[in-house]
């Protein structure tokens, strides 16, 4: 039988290490430099271009702070702030509220088609933004749209009214593509999470004589308070820097009144009429602050407390 001398051990013994640190670095490099790459290079530059007055082709020039002095008296910049928080007190509340009634219902009642409901809820999640934002447009049109058509059904004619043409109503009409769009992959979520809870306490609250809404209130939602806790973080702080939506179904308009700061940033940077890169980075730079300080809002007014059964 052979005998392993303590010095051959140890050769092993560092061999095996070796190849633990070459396995650990062979995973995360890819995704680390792809990080690298696409996310740190990029923003480190911005903090760079930020103190530059340079159109992205010519010459560079430093200019210090004042893209920061102009873009704090720029009054689009504050007009499409107002919009972004607007958005930001609107979409998520909706979008966790349909979204944890569609899944408890589910959840806790028995349908038939409860399958197909879930792949139905589900579907705006697997379209892209374009292809929802290009189906609401359609929706809104004033000619064709189904939005239009609908109301005349119902006995409210509103003629060739364009909901996104007018001021009135474009900024409100932007708001259900986003909701739709989102409820699909939150609703999975709750689902998921409501999934985990045991049957037998909603079985002894209806021996107590609890109904539906005391279920949610007092076992479903305390229950799943850090899944809804994260959700609620990603939804603001997405719909804040998202702008993708607005781009596609009015680019801002009309005049202006649906413009959001990250689609004001992106026109300034790539837009037809502007090229002003350093401007443009020294208000994603602000939008960075504005996010930052609302991700630290929201940790400190959401505790992160659990429920335990």
């Amino acid at each position: 039988m052979p005998v392993t001398t303590p010095h051959q051990g140890s050769s092993w013994q560092k061999k095996a290490k070796f190849q633990k640190l070459m396995f650990i670095l062979m995973a995360i490099t890819p995704a680390f430099g792809g990080y690298v790459l696409f996310t740190l290079y990029p923003n480190i530059l911005s903090i760079y271009y930020s103190v530059l007055d340079w159109n992205g082709i010519g010459q560079k020039t430093y200019v210090g702070l004042l893209n920061f002095k102009n873009m704090f008296q720029d009054y689009y910049v504050w007009r499409a702030l107002w919009h972004n928080i607007l958005f930001m007190i609107t979409i998520p509340p909706l979008v966790i509220f349909i979204s944890l009634i569609l899944a408890y219902v589910l959840t806790n009642k028995s349908y038939k088609g409860s399958s197909i409901l879930k792949v139905v809820f589900f579907f705006p999640n697997v379209l892209s933004t374009v292809a929802v934002s290009l189906l609401w447009a359609f929706i809104y049109d004033g000619t064709f749209g189904l939005l239009n058509a609908g109301l005349r059904l119902i006995g409210l004619d509103v003629g060739n009214f364009y909901w996104l043409g007018e001021k009135s109503t474009a900024l409100w009409a932007t708001i259900p593509p986003s909701v739709w769009g989102l409820v699909g992959f939150y609703f999975v979520i709750f689902l998921n999470a409501m999934a985990t809870i045991p049957k037998s306490l909603y079985e002894a609250a209806t021996l107590e004589g609890a109904n539906h809404m005391n279920k949610l209130f007092s076992i479903t939602i305390p229950l799943i308070t850090p899944i809804i806790r994260v959700a609620a973080l990603f939804l603001m702080l997405g719909v804040f820097k998202g702008f993708e939506n607005i781009l596609i179904l009015t680019n801002g308009g009309p005049s202006g009144s649906t413009d959001v700061i990250g689609l004001y940033m992106f026109n300034i940077a790539f837009g037809s009429g502007s090229h002003n890169y350093g401007y443009a980075s020294a208000i994603g730079m602000f939008l960075f602050v504005i996010m930052v300080g609302a991700k630290l809002v929201i940790d400190k007014f959401t505790a992160n407390k659990s429920s335990e059964y």
